[in-house]
C-alpha cells in the first residue's frame, strides 16, 4: 500500500473514531427518583445515581463525590440518549456531588446550575440522610381559607358591634356579605366560621382540594386571628356557643372588663369545650373523604388579649384562670414576657412586642423553659387525638426566639416532639430569603414558597412586586431572569423540601395575583378599591395557573382566587367568598388543570426542564422515563408560532413522536378539547395565541 492509500485510511479511521460535538442539551440529572434512588435515602442505604447524554456523545462521565471521582457506566440506551450510572453508600452526613464530563480533550461539569466550564461547589447536588417528607404531602393540592371570609355557617356565633373593643375602637359586625373591606379592618366580622367550611367540604371536593389549610383558629380578638388569646380553644366565634351573655360595650367606652358578653363567650369552659368538638368533628369529615387539614402555628408572639398576659383583664376575675403576667408580678406566666420595668406592676405595660405592636407581645424563649414545655405541648396536642390534623404551618417561623441558635434549638425540638406524636404530620414554614439553614431534615419539612415560585413568576407574567407595590418593566416578560432566579432558589429546597413546598399565587399577605395583571401599583388606602379590579387580565392569570399546577411542589389556591376575587394587599386581599357570583370560566379553568395535575403522576415525580424561552415566552418540561408533560406559555398580546426542542425530556430525535394536547387557554377562554401534535427530529411546532398557554402529554408504552 502506497503512502497516499496509508493516509487516507489514517483518516478514514480517524474520522470513523470522531464523536460529534458535545450536545449539552442533552446533559441531565437531578435529584428526583428518575436520577437518584431511593431519592430519601436512610444512612447505610446503596443509592443509584444517574446521569444523561446523547448516544455516544461523551467519553466518560464522572460522579464526583467529596472530590472523590467514581466512573460511571452505561446501564441504559433508549430513545437516543445513554443513561450513566454509579452506587454510593450513603454516610450518616449530607452528601454532595457533580459530575465531570469528559469529551475528547475538553471537559465540563454538571450540578443544579446545569452545566457549567468551571465547577461551583454551592451549587453541588445535596442528600440529606434520613430526611424524608409526608409521601401524601407531595404535590398534594392545597386550598388555603381565612375563615371569617369563607362562609357564614352558624350565625348565632358571629361577633356582635360592640362587642368587645380592640385597637381603640369597637368590634362592628358586618351584615353585608360584599362589602370591600375597610382599611382599619382587623375589628371587621363577616361571620365565616368552621361550620361554615363544614358546610363547603362538597365544593372544595369538587373543586379538587386534597389539603385544607386554615388560616388561624384558635381564641383571638381579631379576623384575622394572629394575636393568639388561648393555643388550647379554638374561638368560639368559629366554633359553637352554647352559653352565652348579655353585656355589649356602650359608646365610647373601650374597657373590655365591662365586655360581659365576650368575657362569657371566651372564656366560659363549656362554649370552649364545644368548638373544640366541632373542630373535632370537622377533621374527621375531612379525613372520611381522603383530604388533610393543616393549622397555622403563630408561635414567635401571642396577642395582648391572651390569657398568659391578659392586658385586658379578662380573664382577672374569671374562675379557673391564674393572673396574667400584666395583671400580677407573681403570675406563673411572667417568665414568658420581657418586661423592662420591673418594679411596674399591678398592669405592667412595659413588655416587648414584636416589631414594637403592644397587641403582639414577643414570646420569651430563652428565659422561660415553661413557655418552651408550653408550646410544645401545643404543638403536639393538636396533631394528636382526638384532634389529629396533619400539620402545621408555622408563622414567622425564622423570627422565633432572640437568636438564630435558640431558633434552631427550638425547632429541632418541635420536630421531634410533633414527629413522634403523627409521623405523617408535615411541618411547613412561612420565610422570606434563604431556608437552607431549617431544611436539613431535622426541623421543617418544607416553607411557603415565595421566592421559587410567587416572586419570579409574578414578575415574569406581571411585572409586578408581590404586594402591588412596584412595576418593573425590567422583569416583566423576562425569561431568562425567571429562569435563573428559580434555578437558583429551587437548589436551596432540594428535592424533599421542594415537592412539598407550598406553591401559591395570592395569599392572605400579598396581593391578590388577578389584581397584579393589570399592573397597577397601589394599596387600598390611597388607591381605592375598584383599582384592583380595573383592567384586570384573567388570561394572563390562567397562564399562571398552569404553572403552578404543572411545577414542581404542592399547589396552594387562596381562598376565591378560583372565583375571580381581585385585591390589593392586606387587608383588601380578604375579601369575601363571592357565593352565587364566581366568575364560572375562572373557576372551571381551575377544575380543569386541578384535574390535570391530580391525574398525571409525571408533574408530581418527574424532573423539570427548561426548553425554550425568549421574552414574554417559556416551555418547560416535566418527564420521567415513559412520560412526559409540555408547557407552553405565549405571555406576548399577539399569537405567534414557536418552535420547541421537546427532545430533551427524553423524547426521540430519530422518529417522530406525538404529542396530546390536553388543554389550552388564551385571551379568548380555554378548551379541554384534545388535539395530536407530530414533532419533528424531537421539535415541536405550535401556533400560541395572544396571552396563551399549552399543555401537552405523551406516554410510551
Amino acid at each position: 500500500m502506497d503512502s497516499r492509500n496509508i493516509s487516507v485510511a489514517k483518516k478514514m479511521q480517524y474520522i470513523l473514531n470522531m464523536r460529534p460535538m458535545l450536545n449539552r442539551g442533552a446533559l441531565f440529572s437531578d435529584g428526583t427518583e428518575n436520577y437518584r434512588s431511593p431519592a430519601e435515602p436512610k444512612p447505610g442505604d446503596t443509592v443509584a445515581i444517574r446521569f444523561r447524554t446523547l448516544r455516544n456523545n461523551v467519553d466518560a462521565v464522572f460522579l464526583v463525590v467529596e472530590e472523590k471521582k467514581i466512573v460511571m457506566k452505561v446501564a441504559e440506551t433508549r430513545n437516543g440518549f445513554d443513561y450513566y450510572e454509579a452506587f454510593i453508600t450513603m454516610g450518616d452526613s449530607i452528601l454532595r456531588y457533580y459530575f465531570e464530563i469528559v469529551f475528547g480533550m475538553s471537559s465540563c461539569f454538571y450540578n443544579n446550575h446545569g452545566v457549567t466550564a468551571e465547577h461551583e461547589a454551592r451549587m453541588d447536588f445535596e442528600i440529606y440522610p434520613g430526611y424524608n417528607t409526608p409521601d401524601w404531602a407531595k404535590g398534594a393540592v392545597m386550598y388555603q381559607i381565612f375563615v371569617d371570609r369563607f362562609y357564614n355557617g352558624d350565625p348565632s356565633n358571629d361577633v356582635e358591634s360592640s362587642e368587645y373593643a380592640y385597637i381603640n375602637d369597637h368590634t362592628v359586625r358586618v351584615t353585608n356579605w360584599s362589602k370591600i373591606p375597610a382599611v382599619m379592618g382587623v375589628r371587621e366580622f363577616y361571620g365565616g366560621d368552621l361550620q361554615g367550611v363544614m358546610d363547603k367540604l362538597d365544593y372544595l371536593q369538587h373543586l379538587g382540594a386534597e389539603v385544607v389549610y386554615l388560616n388561624p383558629v384558635f381564641v383571638s380578638p381579631s379576623n384575622h386571628k394572629y394575636d393568639c388569646q388561648d393555643y388550647e380553644y379554638v374561638d368560639p366565634h368559629f366554633g359553637r356557643i352554647v352559653n352565652d351573655a348579655d353585656g355589649l360595650l356602650g359608646p365610647g367606652d373601650m374597657d373590655n372588663t365591662h365586655a360581659a358578653k365576650f368575657i362569657r363567650r371566651v372564656t366560659d369552659r363549656e362554649n370552649l369545650e364545644a368548638g373544640n368538638q366541632l373542630f373535632i368533628e370537622l377533621v374527621e369529615e375531612i379525613h372520611r373523604r381522603g383530604m388533610r387539614i393543616i393549622l397555622d402555628g403563630v408561635f414567635n408572639h401571642c396577642g395582648s388579649f391572651n390569657k398568659w398576659m391578659d392586658r385586658e383583664r379578662i380573664y382577672e376575675n374569671e374562675e379557673g384562670y391564674p393572673k396574667g403576667a400584666y395583671v400580677s408580678a407573681d403570675s406563673p406566666y411572667r417568665s414568658y414576657f420581657d418586661f423592662e420595668n420591673q418594679d411596674a406592676w399591678p398592669y405592667n405595660s412595659t413588655y416587648n412586642g414584636w416589631w414594637g405592636h403592644d397587641t403582639l407581645p414577643k414570646l420569651n424563649y430563652e428565659s422561660s423553659p415553661d413557655l418552651c414545655r408550653a408550646i410544645l405541648e401545643i404543638g403536639k396536642k393538636w396533631v394528636s387525638p382526638p384532634f389529629n390534623v396533619d400539620g402545621w404551618r408555622l408563622d414567622v417561623a425564622a423570627d422565633l426566639g432572640h437568636s438564630n441558635e435558640f431558633n434552631h434549638k427550638f425547632w429541632k425540638e418541635f420536630r421531634r416532639v410533633v414527629k413522634e406524636a403523627n409521623p405523617e404530620a408535615v411541618i411547613l414554614a412561612e420565610h422570606y430569603g434563604n431556608p437552607e439553614g431549617w431544611l436539613l431534615g431535622d426541623e421543617w419539612d418544607t416553607v411557603m414558597n415565595y421566592d421559587a415560585f410567587m416572586e419570579p413568576l409574578t414578575w415574569f407574567l406581571t411585572g409586578m412586586e408581590k404586594h402591588s407595590d412596584e412595576y418593573r418593566e425590567d422583569l416583566y416578560g423576562n425569561s431568562d431572569a425567571f429562569i435563573s432566579s428559580m434555578q437558583n432558589h429551587m437548589r436551596a429546597l432540594h428535592m424533599s423540601a421542594l415537592t412539598t413546598a407550598m406553591n401559591e399565587l395570592s395569599n392572605h399577605d400579598h396581593s391578590r395575583f388577578l389584581t397584579r395583571t393589570n399592573h397597577t401599583v397601589g394599596r387600598i388606602s390611597y388607591a381605592g378599591a375598584a383599582a384592583a379590579s380595573n383592567d384586570v387580565n384573567p388570561s394572563i392569570m390562567r397562564e399562571a395557573v398552569v404553572v403552578q399546577m404543572t411545577w414542581p411542589g404542592s399547589p396552594t389556591v387562596y381562598y376565591g382566587d378560583e372565583a375571580g376575587v381581585c385585591g390589593f394587599t392586606d387587608p383588601d386581599n380578604r375579601r369575601t367568598y363571592p357565593w352565587g357570583k364566581e366568575d364560572q370560566i375562572m373557576l372551571s379553568f381551575h377544575m380543569a388543570m386541578i384535574r390535570i395535575h391530580k391525574k398525571y403522576p409525571v408533574i408530581k415525580k418527574g424532573s423539570l426542564v427548561f426548553l425554550w424561552n425568549d421574552y414574554q415566552g417559556l416551555s418547560y418540561g416535566r418527564f420521567t422515563e415513559k412520560e412526559r408533560i409540555i408547557v407552553i406559555l405565549n405571555n406576548r398580546d399577539e399569537a405567534r408560532e414557536i418552535e420547541v426542542n421537546v427532545w430533551k425530556t427524553g423524547i426521540s430525535r430519530n422518529q417522530d413522536s406525538m404529542l396530546k394536547r390536553i388543554l389550552l387557554s388564551g385571551k379568548e377562554g380555554f378548551t379541554e378539547e384534545e388535539a395530536w401534535y407530530a414533532t419533528k427530529a424531537g421539535i415541536l411546532t405550535v401556533f400560541m395565541p395572544e396571552y396563551g398557554a399549552i399543555v401537552l402529554h405523551s406516554r410510551e408504552q
